[in-house]
């Protein structure tokens, strides 16, 4: 039977990790907050920056100027130091073929979502390409979900696939079950522990999840 299948897209569709990290300890860098681990920024990866830059210690009334230092490198360069993940073209083509309705659901703003997907040749793949607007009205993976369904429905079987924590628990409040992504960049037992239905370590098992979903 087809599906409505969501995908986030960092960490899940293509390996951004090493963009998001560089621009954000440059924003971190500016106010002085010192880092003592690279990978310790590797949580920017997925959430809103907003929460993540509070997280690190930026004071609320300058996450918006940490967003903009972010950014100052992120649009021309940081969101092309980036590759989709290996077999990832060919799960979405397999999946076309069988009938499948196959979306984007992610917290990464949606223009620049846009422009990420169609540098790769993959945002062909999708009906809709939904992220979080820049006024941070819709920001968070359950929001962009809202979002979605407001657009384009609920009618066929749905399920999100996602490495994260807040795809597993976003997808859940509106009732849609979630696959977790080992290859990402969040915790495969916190994803187990919100109730993802499975987790799938390489493209190949993610392929036989979904279809047995």
């Amino acid at each position: 039977m087809p599906k409505s299948i969501l995908f986030d897209l960092d960490g899940t569709l293509t390996d951004s990790g090493e963009g998001i990290i560089n621009c954000a300890a440059l924003a971190l860098e500016h106010f002085g907050i010192p880092i003592p681990q690279r990978d310790a920024l590797r949580v920017f990866v997925g959430p809103p920056l907003h929460d993540t830059f509070r997280q690190f210690g930026v004071p609320e009334d300058q996450v918006d100027e940490a967003i903009r230092i972010y950014r100052s490198r992120y649009v021309p360069i940081g969101k092309f130091e980036n590759t989709p993940y290996p077999g990832i073209r060919e799960l979405l083509e397999k999946l076309r073929a069988q009938g499948h309705r196959l979306y984007v659901a992610t917290s990464k703003p949606e223009d620049m979502s846009v422009e990420i997907l169609e540098h790769f040749d993959l945002a062909r793949f999708f009906d809709r390409i939904c992220g979080a607007s820049l006024d941070r009205s819709r920001s968070s993976k359950d929001a962009v979900i809202a979002y979605l369904l407001q657009q384009h429905g609920a009618g066929e079987q749905m399920v999100m696939v996602g490495d994260t924590v807040f795809d597993i628990l976003g997808a859940a409040a509106h009732g849609i079950p979630a696959v977790g992504v080992a290859w990402g960049y969040g915790s495969v037992e916190e994803m187990k522990k919100a109730g993802a239905a499975a987790i799938a370590t390489t493209m190949e098992e993610l392929f036989r999840i979904l279809q047995a979903l």
